[in-house]
């Protein structure tokens, strides 16, 4: 790699191979960028965090083994896929250790697929099988030129110092990039008021009801003698939704078991939290019972 030519990388290549090079290099810095600039995807309260995305491939994904330990260290996770996203596309576009880029890139796409698109039937309706395949494709055209030549080694030599020194870069430079996201991150949108969750005739006293709440997130609806009221369905701990188990009157954490009761203002009663459920601001307004 001591005779490393940007235009080179570029010129040694089928020209096949350089339009998916550019595709994949422009999506993966776009998807690194998008997650950074999302003020929600590092949030354990937004209904966007990493940590609620990974709790809600569990009842489906075939990996589910392996999801279940990142539930904990979710927000790191996150921070680690956006910064691996920007140093794949990055590197890939400035042909710094291409293959290897381009294996990173089928390994994530493989590792999407069976977690986000995993139940999108059929399978070409999902996106990240044929990013893998595309992937996949990038790694063996790039292994030859056109003469059937080796252009690029599979791992970077950290015997050469200026090697050393781009891959440096590649990574510097995707750190760099997430944090001028953060700079830009998008507003929250602003919750609608007097959106109608259920019709007060529908819903008696000692009823309860699951909800999307106006800003997107799950939330959960109570009504007994004293009125109504809810909250968001986020665990405290670790951004997993709860769920409530009406036998034993509590809302539980399929994560990490934690509890709150409903009735003492959304209240951890057990578990790795002491931080009550969030309060979302509900009433009865003419016929129906709606967010405010």
């Amino acid at each position: 790699m001591a005779n490393y030519s940007f235009a080179k990388s570029w010129q040694n290549i089928p020209v096949g191979a350089r339009l998916i090079r550019l595709f994949l290099g422009v999506t993966f810095i776009y998807g690194g960028w998008n997650k950074a600039t999302d003020p929600g995807f590092l949030n354990p309260q937004s209904a966007s965090y990493i940590g609620a995305q990974i709790t809600s491939y569990l009842d489906t994904s075939p990996i589910s083994f392996a999801l279940k330990p990142m539930i904990e260290h979710a927000t790191v996770f996150g921070w680690s896929i956006i910064i691996t996203e920007f140093a794949i596309g990055i590197a890939t576009l400035a042909g710094i250790a291409l293959e290897l880029a381009a294996l990173g890139g089928f390994f994530l796409s493989i590792t999407l697929w069976l977690t986000a698109t995993w139940t999108v039937k059929p399978y070409f309706l999902g996106s990240d099988t044929a990013y893998a395949v595309l992937w996949l494709a990038l790694f063996f055209l790039v292994r030859q030129n056109t003469k059937g030549r080796r252009v690029i080694a599979l791992l970077p030599d950290l015997r050469d110092r200026r090697e050393v020194i781009r891959i440096l870069g590649v990574a510097a430079a995707s750190v760099a990039a997430v944090f001028v996201g953060k700079r830009f991150e998008t507003s929250n949108p602003t919750p609608e008021t007097g959106t109608s969750i259920v019709k007060e005739a529908e819903f008696p006293i000692g009823s309860s009801k699951e909800f999307v709440a106006a800003d997107g997130s799950p939330a959960v609806l109570f009504r007994t003698k004293s009125g109504v009221f809810a909250y968001s369905r986020i665990c405290t701990h670790q951004g997993c939704s709860v769920s409530y188990e009406a036998a034993s009157n509590v809302l539980i954490c399929p994560c990490h078991n934690a509890r709150f009761d409903p009735t003492k203002d959304g209240a951890a009663i057990s578990g790795p939290t002491k931080i009550a459920l969030p309060k979302i601001r509900v009433a009865i307004k003419g016929i129906n019972i709606v967010q405010i």
